[in-house]
Order: C-alpha cells, then structure tokens, then sequence
C-alpha cells in the first residue's frame, strides 16, 4: 500500500514540476475539441404519436383478421417512406427551396429517408418522427421545417390508410370478374359437351350422371328394395296366417221360433257364461256350472254342425283380412316387379361396360373437367363476394381507428448534439490529456525523483540525497509563477463556462 502511495506522490511531483506542458496540452486539446463542437450542426426534432386501433366487430366478421390489420399497417408504414410519397412531402413544405432542381429533390428525399423514422412504442401507439440539420437552414427554419415534415407525413398515412385498402380492393375485383368470366364460358362449354356425350351414347340408359354413379344408385335402390320386399313378405304371411284362422260366417241372431242350431245355441251359451261371469260370479256358482255343462254337452254337435245355415252371416273380421291380404300382395307384387327393373338396369350397365369401355373412360374425364371447372368457379364467386364484402366495410366502417396522440412538436432545444455534454467532455479530456503529456514527458528523461527509484535503476546503493533549499527571490518567482498558472487554468475553465453561457443564450433565442 506504502509502494503505490509512493508512486502516485512520484506521479503527482513530475506532472506539477511539468505543470506548463501539461497547461499548454491541455489548452491546446480544448481549443480543437470545442472548435469541433462548434462546427457540429444543429440537429432539431418533431415527433408526433399516433394510435392505430384494429376494428374488432365489422371487419373481423366479414373476415379480416388481425394479421391482415398489421399487414396493412405495414404496407402504409412502407408507403409513407416511399420515394414518390416524399417527393410530395418535400415539395408540401419549406424544404422546396432548396429543390429547384430534380437532382437537388432527390438529395432532399434521400436526406428524408434517413431523417425520419416510425417505430412502434406500444400495442398500436406508433411514433413518427423527423430530424433536420443544416441544408441551409437556420436552427429556427429547421425546427419549423421539422414539425411541417411531421405534420404532412400524419396527413399522407391518414390518406394513405382510407385508400390503400381502396385501391386494393378494387384491384382484386377487377382481377375476379375477368376470372369469373373466363371460368363461365370454359364451364359452359364443358357442360355441353357433357350433354351431347349423354345423349348421343347414355340417352337410353336410366338415371343420370356417370355409367359408375348410375350403377351406385341402382345398387342403393336395388338394397333398398329388397329390404322392403323382405318385409312386405313378412307381412303377407302373417296376413295369410290370421286369414286361416278365422272363420268366414258367424252365426245370426236366433230364429223367430226361438229355436236355433246347435251353433246358435253354443253362441247363446257362451254369451250368458260370459255375462255370468262379469256379474262377478266364480266357476263354483251353480248356474256358471250349469251352463258350463250345457256348453260341454252340445259342443259336438255345434262342430258337425253346417257352417252357413238359415241363421248364419258373414265375419266381418274374416273380410278385413282378405282386404288387407289383398294390398299386402300387391305390395309384394310391386316391389319384385321393381326389384327385377333394377336388376335388368344394373345388367345393362354392366354390359355397357364390358362392350365399351373407351365411353365410360371418356364420360369419366368429361365429369372430372366439369367437376374441376365448377370448383374452380364457386371458390372464385365466393371470393369475390368476400372481396367486395370487406371493401364496403372497410370503407364505410374502416378497418383501422386513426388517432393522433401527440400532435407534432416544435423543438426549441436541438436533439444534438448534446452539446454542453460534449463541452464538457472536451474539457475533463483537455485536462486528462494535459496531465498524460507531462507524465510521458517525465518518463522520456532519465532522472529520479527519489533515492529508491535511484538505487532500483543503477543497482548501486545511494548513500544520501541533499535537499534543494530556496531562497526569497526563489520562493518570490515561484508563487508568481503559480499565479499565472492559475489565472491561465482558470482562463481554460472560464473559457469553458463561457461556451456554456453562449450555448444557454442561444437556446434561449430560439425559445
């Protein structure tokens, strides 16, 4: 620690025993540091925010999304920075004086490409801004130059954000009806070369469409149909089975004389068992077994007994089944007839095909053109419906909300140089720079500030040192010398603070 105190003390000695070298480079590093300074011209800026807000209602349900929203602030952002979009801007404002001619235009536009930016700080918060210096403008000419530039940029993007999508819109119409009418006739024509293929070859076959989706559909049917007939024949039989059962007559009301058949008289008796027994009567009453033996006794006779006698009529249930057995074999009838229809269309298809392959192939590729036409021309009319749909809403709704956040501002103080930064850099450099060459100075020569530092070069041990002792008139020299040493020190940062006063009154000028 001792080691380095002492060397900072040796470093100290040599720079103040060269302290006018040290003055002198440093007077002479700040004179060109500010005369560099002073030549930087001043840059002024205008900035102005915007905000631009996406609808999210109208457009979004016609089908703009928020990609093509971005995509479309981009396109503007790329218009605004245009050559052409900048030659407007320059010939809207002041800067047209110094574009007499059109290659003097072009270095202005160049010079504006580089001035001005727009970035995005925000979730739709753009800033827009414009630096200009020099061009043979005055600072305050600038600073109004500047603002104008920004001002004219904000008009051009709210043009440029209502129109571009316009323009663009109707561009894509345009290009969708010579489409869409290019695609109609090929489509009308495809469609009739599909008729004439059909009447001249299919004309006699059934159905429509394709020999392959005639055969589909007559299979379908043909499944269908014998579902159908499977369950008409079901049906029939169950018919014909309930027919079988049930007798063709039933007995009549009774005869005048009171006395009937014995199937009259075993209907009489069923019906008084079947009263009795509604009347709650068990089979252990005495007449409910009476008339039970009664039933059992004539039974025989009942059954040997003519069916159609002087009393007899006819079931009406009996004639319900034969009416219905009747509709059912008509069902069944018609679903063979149309089931054998269908077999001898799925043979005749089948024999198409196998005598004339190259016809089906041929019908095959006829569809395909046609399908291929069709689906071409729905997805472009459904385009084009799409298309116009979001250009009505994008005009009369608009796609993005243009709002100016910040309007453009006019700069009293330039943006840079930072210039009492740069002064004082200059100046902590000066003095830096001052002390660096009187210590180099003191290393190029080969004296020894100390006995130690003497002894550690020669390697000889040092037996004494003798003191420099001055005198009055030494003492007298030396403290006017540390005058003007202070007062040219002082000058430098006088002349320092000065450059601030004079840079401070100039801004205040301008304000």
């Amino acid at each position: 620690m001792n080691a380095i105190l002492e060397e900072v003390r040796i470093g100290i000695h040599v720079v103040w025993r060269r302290r006018w070298l040290a003055l002198a480079a440093a007077w002479g590093i700040a004179l060109v540091g500010w005369l560099g300074v002073s030549l930087i011209p001043n840059t002024y800026e205008s900035t102005a925010r915007i905000f631009l807000e996406p609808q999210s209602i109208l457009p979004q349900a016609v089908g703009i999304t928020s990609n093509d929203q971005q995509q479309g602030i981009d396109s503007v952002r790329q218009t605004l920075l245009s050559s052409d979009n900048l030659a407007s801007v320059v010939k809207g404002t002041d800067l047209a004086r110094q574009a007499t001619t059109p290659k003097d235009l072009g270095a202005m536009v160049a010079r504006l490409q580089t001035a001005i930016s727009i970035k995005s700080t925000q979730d739709n918060l753009f800033q827009i801004s414009a630096d200009l210096s020099g061009g043979g403008f005055s600072d305050a000419q600038n600073a109004k130059n500047a603002q104008a530039v920004v001002a004219k940029l904000l008009d051009q993007f709210a043009t440029a954000s209502a129109a571009g999508d316009s323009a663009e819109a109707h561009r894509s119409l345009t290009f969708l009806d010579a489409q869409l009418a290019q695609r109609g006739q090929q489509l009308q024509d495809a469609e009739q070369k599909q008729q004439a293929f059909d009447q001249k070859y299919l004309g006699m076959l059934p159905g429509t469409g394709s020999i392959d989706q005639r055969m589909e559909t007559a299979r379908s049917q043909l499944s269908d149909v014998e579902t159908n007939l499977a369950a008409a024949q079901s049906s029939l039989a169950a018919v014909n089975g309930q027919l079988a059962a049930t007798p063709a007559s039933i007995p009549g009301p009774p005869s005048a004389t009171g006395t009937g058949g014995p199937r009259e008289r075993l209907a009489q008796l069923q019906a008084q068992l079947a009263q009795d027994q509604a009347q709650g009567w068990t089979d252990k009453h005495p007449d409910v077994i009476a008339v039970r033996r009664e039933i059992a006794h004539i039974q025989g006779a009942a059954a040997s007994a003519p069916v159609l006698g002087a009393n007899s009529q006819p079931n009406p249930a009996y004639i319900s089944l034969r009416s219905m057995a009747a509709e059912k074999q008509a069902t069944y009838a018609a679903l063979a007839t149309r089931r054998a229809q269908l077999q001898a269309d799925m043979a005749n298809f089948a024999a198409k095909q196998a005598d004339q392959p190259e016809i089906t192939a041929q019908q095959a590729k006829l569809s395909r053109d046609h399908d291929v036409l069709q689906a071409q021309y729905d997805k472009l009319l459904s385009d084009r419906e799409q298309v116009k749909l979001r250009a009505d809403a994008q005009t009369q709704a608009g796609s993005v909300q243009f709002r100016v956040i910040d309007p453009p501002t006019l700069s009293k103080v330039p943006a840079k140089p930072k210039r009492p930064l740069l002064l004082t850099g200059v100046l902590l450099v000066a003095i830096a720079g001052g002390v660096a060459a009187a210590f180099l100075r003191a290393k190029l020569q080969t004296s020894y500030s100390t006995p130690n530092a003497l002894a550690a070069a020669s390697g000889l041990p040092v037996l004494g040192s003798i003191s420099y002792v001055r005198g009055v008139r030494q003492k007298t020299q030396e403290a006017q010398q540390l005058k003007w040493f202070a007062g040219a020190g002082g000058a430098l940062v006088g002349a320092y603070v000065l450059l601030l006063v004079v840079e401070f009154v100039q801004r205040g000028l301008m304000a």
